[in-house]
């Protein structure tokens, strides 16, 4: 078994590598060469933690295994972040446990690379302007992403806690861009792009804040109850998903499924794009990525860190 420990990880994994890999994946998911397994996800009653296990096959990459963590919302106390995870690959051919991979900065990285893929594939044509809801600690990765598959000339960036905004302003000076804060009605109207990362439980954009061709990468709704978008806004998009079953369960849809203003069936696989399956954006004026993160996604950056780390001997080699 092969160990790549949290600490390498960084020196390893570019977004690139993980856009590379979450592309593919989609693309596999929706040939159904992949496929995920039921989500287990528990409060286990101590620490105030969430537990639980996401994992899948890909058959065309053959990667097997899953991903194991949750959110300890004390982590601080003890110098850590809130998300741990590790995800533990498999010997497709032999069920062998084949490596075990830190999953912190992977999930961030993967998160980041499929709101990328889906700015790739549904952006208008000639999107100028980045508009960035939420500055916690994945909107760096966000922004880094998006700015690596498309050229954007500007960041407009809004943050429920203004005084965070700082992380915004600091990414987009690190990659070359001018960096403004804007209330959510300027945010909407004036952005070709738009990336939500938070954890509201609550609608931020308005279906009235957004005008003009618009492409919206929803990337922190994960939960049964969680929401950034007004169900309205979410009714006049074309949608696209990662899995369909996770959309209208816990993902940005469920909202506007419960009160029956979209159909399950209206939810399109942002893979099907991949594969040029689906026109897409086609005539839509405004394009909805719903991101709500399954297991084949982590599995497709661990495998694709290990692959890395051996090449460049870091992998650690341990008999079990």
């Amino acid at each position: 078994m092969y160990v790549v420990a949290e600490k390498d990880i960084a020196g390893l994994m570019t977004p690139e590598a993980a856009f590379t890999a979450i592309e593919a994946v989609f693309a596999a998911m929706a040939r159904r060469k992949a496929y995920n397994f039921p989500v287990i996800r528990e409060a286990i009653g101590h620490a105030d933690a969430l537990y639980g296990f996401k994992g899948g096959f890909d058959g065309q990459g053959l990667a097997l295994g899953l991903k194991a963590g949750g959110y300890w919302p004390h982590n601080q106390d003890h110098g850590l972040i809130n998300h741990q995870s590790t995800v533990f690959l498999f010997d497709p051919d032999t069920g062998r446990v084949s490596a075990a991979v830190g999953g912190n900065l992977l999930t961030a990285l993967r998160t980041a690379a499929a709101s990328a893929v889906s700015i790739k594939y549904l952006a208008p044509k000639g999107a100028k302007v980045l508009g960035m809801i939420g500055a916690g600690h994945q909107s760096a990765f966000q922004m880094r992403a998006a700015a690596k598959v498309h050229a954007f000339e500007k960041v407009i960036g809004w943050n429920p806690h203004p005084e965070m905004l700082g992380r915004l302003k600091d990414t987009a000076a690190e990659i070359g861009l001018p960096f403004e804060a804007v209330e959510l009605e300027r945010l909407g109207a004036e952005a070709d792009v738009i990336i939500s990362i938070t954890s509201s439980f609550g609608p931020l954009l308005m279906d009235a804040h957004v005008k003009g061709p618009t492409h919206i990468a929803a990337m922190g709704t994960d939960t049964q109850g969680k929401q950034e978008l007004d169900p309205a806004l979410v009714a006049r998009a074309r949608v696209f998903t990662d899995e369909i079953a996770q959309s209208v369960s816990i993902g940005e849809t469920q909202h506007a499924i419960a009160q029956g203003l979209i159909a399950r069936e209206a939810i399109g696989e942002l893979g099907a794009v991949v594969n040029g399956d689906s026109p897409g954006r086609g005539d839509a004026e405004v394009t909805l990525f719903d991101g709500t993160g399954v297991g084949l996604q982590d599995l497709a950056v661990a495998a694709a860190v290990v692959e890395i780390a051996r090449r460049k001997g870091i992998a650690q080699h341990v008999e079990i």
